[in-house]
């Protein structure tokens, strides 16, 4: 398929996927090998950014290198969590793509929607894609009910309050051109997951050409979730803040 793109004149892109990191020493051979899968005739890379983790992420991806090549798979860790949001900015630094897709460890994305978001984005030419649990064929698995209205009760707050334009601020699978991505993250003050949040809405303002495409959000199999009660405080003020500010 990339051979015959060539052949028609049409420009072959490089995708550069940043996987932030900590203790998902179980969980990242995994969502490498499915990335793999998913994208056979794209050229991409893969960017891990390690915040230390006591559980041996990192040796993980060093025998991932071994397997896939360094030049597919490169580890950029850090000293210690630093946040999510200086994570991206921090694998930024070292992507050479002409696009950046963002994406949790976790395998709550699962890599067998990154066709369709590299379609969606080269169909409409789009400067982010997003994925949504919110509209028709998009979902949660494995939440409980609890859960379940705490995410969208907070989509709906924000929704009411920021008018973003799209349906799921607080997702995290993201699909973008990387001089958007440079532009918007350089506006972005929030380091935790509120910085999700905060991208999206910062870039409707600056009136980036933001596509959706339906995904099904699936909680984590192996270990657990960085998600209390401190984070859904932070998200409060991050939204007050936004508020105030855009």
């Amino acid at each position: 398929m990339a051979d015959e793109n060539e052949s028609k004149g049409e420009k072959k892109y490089k995708y550069s996927i940043i996987i932030p990191t900590y203790n998902e020493r179980l969980n990242i051979a995994i969502i490498v090998y499915l990335i793999f899968k998913h994208l056979r005739d794209v050229d991409f890379e893969i960017i891990v950014v390690d915040d230390g983790s006591p559980d041996g992420t990192q040796e993980i991806v060093k025998q991932l290198q071994q397997l896939y090549g360094e030049d597919r798979i490169l580890l950029r860790a850090r000293a210690k969590k630093l946040g999510l949001g200086t994570a991206y900015i921090h694998g930024l630094k070292h992507a050479t793509g002409d696009f950046v897709v963002i994406m949790d460890a976790d395998l709550s994305h699962h890599p067998k929607y990154l066709p369709s978001f590299i379609k969606k984005q080269l169909e409409t030419n789009a400067s982010i894609v997003t994925g949504t649990r919110y509209v028709k064929g998009g979902g949660v698995h494995g939440w409980n009910l609890m859960r379940k209205l705490t995410s969208r009760g907070a989509n709906v707050l924000a929704q009411t309050l920021l008018w973003p334009g799209v349906s799921d601020l607080t997702g995290s699978f993201r699909l973008y051109k990387k001089s958007a991505l440079e532009d918007v993250i350089s506006s972005c003050v929030s380091k935790g997951y509120v910085f999700q949040m905060e991208m999206i809405v910062r870039a409707t303002r600056k009136g980036y050409h933001i596509e959706e495409v339906p995904i099904t959000f699936v909680d984590r199999v192996f270990g657990t979730s960085k998600l209390g009660g401190s984070e859904i405080v932070e998200y409060l003020k991050g939204l007050v803040y936004l508020l105030l500010t855009t």
